[in-house]
């Protein structure tokens, strides 16, 4: 599904936000700004859609957008000049850890932040974009940030473009790239070539050593990998086989038939 296409709204408003960082305006005034940036070029009402300074049990968070009377993004806003922290996000995250909030932004109008949650194991949360309204960068912005218009998140936009990101980053690929399958594919394929039969782990070490420290950092240590055999369902027993009343019908019973 193509993203809507949002860079004609967009570069009109960039200056509102620019200004906003060259005049030092204070977090509440840069707040007031980003509540027009989310109705005029992202589509929300700012009645029905937009809420400020959401509370729950003294955790604050300072934009909540809804659609269908649902929290979909929590936003947590930083004064126009001040530079984004991952830390920045932590009351935001522990208000989302609370009603079970997937995302939350971080944004001071210029920069954008977005951040995907998970609970399975405490609160974890990882970048899912981050991008820059600076001069020159806003063609790039458009895209990511079209994510969050109204239609794409009330479409699942937002949650396709997280599963395909998750599928090709280093963890997803490495996963696949280390399954005692995939080397051996890549051990017959280098016996094709050289004539040299590699063994399994020295194959995946060199793939491993081939990799960046970051792509390492997310796989882990070197470890050949086994899919596990899945029991096959038993069959149900086979009935005897039925008489053919039709072939009885047309000859009798065999005690019938004519002497020859």
């Amino acid at each position: 599904m193509m993203p809507l296409d949002i860079r004609k709204p967009l570069k009109k408003f960039i200056p509102i936000l620019t200004d906003a960082r060259d005049e030092g305006l204070n977090e509440a005034d840069t707040v007031q700004r980003l509540i027009h940036f989310f109705d005029k070029v992202l589509g929300y009402d700012p009645i029905r859609d937009i809420s400020r300074e959401a509370e729950l049990k003294g955790k604050y968070v300072d934009i909540s957008i809804k659609i269908d009377g649902r929290v979909r993004l929590l936003v947590e806003a930083k004064a126009a000049g001040v530079r984004l922290r991952d830390k920045h996000i932590d009351q935001a995250q522990s208000y989302a850890s609370r009603n079970n909030f997937r995302w939350v932004l971080l944004t001071n109008g210029i920069d954008w932040n977005l951040y995907h949650l998970t609970f399975d194991e405490g609160i974890e949360y990882e970048r899912a974009f981050s991008v820059s309204l600076d001069e020159g960068q806003s063609e790039a912005a458009a895209e990511r940030l079209s994510l969050l218009h109204k239609r794409s998140l009330g479409k699942g936009q937002l949650d396709e473009y997280w599963d395909k990101t998750t599928a090709l980053g280093e963890a997803s690929i490495g996963r696949a790239l280390f399954q005692e399958s995939t080397l051996l594919l890549l051990r017959r394929e280098i016996r094709r070539d050289t004539g040299i039969l590699i063994d399994r782990e020295d194959l995946a070490r060199a793939l491993h050593d081939m990799l960046s420290s970051q792509a390492r950092e997310q796989i882990g240590p070197v470890k050949v990998r086994r899919r596990r055999k899945t029991a096959r369902p038993k069959l149900p027993a086979s009935k005897p086989a039925e008489p053919d009343t039709d072939l009885q019908y047309l000859h009798g019973p065999t005690s019938e038939l004519p002497e020859s």
